[in-house]
């Protein structure tokens, strides 16, 4: 992996911490809305989701990849294997379409300064990591909307910058469409 991106690891925690902010992003998701079933999430949001999120690191698990500028976290994408985001097993609305492994991309957060100019940089390197370890397919849970919606409706992103990065619609989910890349 390039030094501008690097695995969320016990090593760059901090670097984790200073780009979600004192809050966690998202008013403290820290990137475990999918990780939880919803009564969880919500009785966790902010400092708990911070502590579990930790915990998962601190095992050796790495939720996800972390973008660098001039030394300093700038971005962040959520991919891991799909049955490590218990939430999106028991969606019916992202249901799996197959039984195929897949690895999902489930969440994105840049600093204010870079929001607009990293998803699809995030997304390649994403893939690179999910290919180094073995995926032979991603998957990805975009919005539908069009130019004009909030950022807080785009953390799963944009079906256009899915379609440039090479993945393929294969089922429209309501508001989101299901993708896939194969490597």
């Amino acid at each position: 992996m390039d030094k501008g991106f690097l695995p969320l690891t016990t090593a760059n925690w901090d670097d984790f911490m200073d780009l979600f902010g004192a809050h966690g992003a998202y008013g403290g998701c820290w990137c475990m809305f999918w990780r939880q079933t919803r009564k969880e999430f919500s009785q966790n949001c902010g400092e708990h989701n911070k502590l579990a999120l930790k915990a998962l690191v601190d095992e050796g698990i790495v939720p996800g990849i972390l973008a660098y500028q001039d030394g300093k976290a700038i971005g962040w994408v959520s991919i891991a294997p799909r049955e490590d985001y218990g939430s999106l097993e028991r969606s019916r609305i992202l249901k799996r379409i197959d039984d195929q492994p897949v690895w999902s991309i489930v969440c994105f957060y840049a600093s204010k300064e870079q929001r607009g100019n990293l998803m699809a940089t995030l997304i390649d390197y994403a893939v690179a990591y999910a290919r180094e370890k073995g995926a032979k397919i991603i998957e990805a849970y975009p919005s539908r909307s069009g130019s004009h919606v909030q950022a807080t409706e785009l953390y799963m992103g944009r079906l256009s910058t899915f379609l440039a990065a090479g993945f393929e619609e294969q089922v429209s989910a309501g508001s989101k469409v299901i993708m896939r890349k194969f490597l």
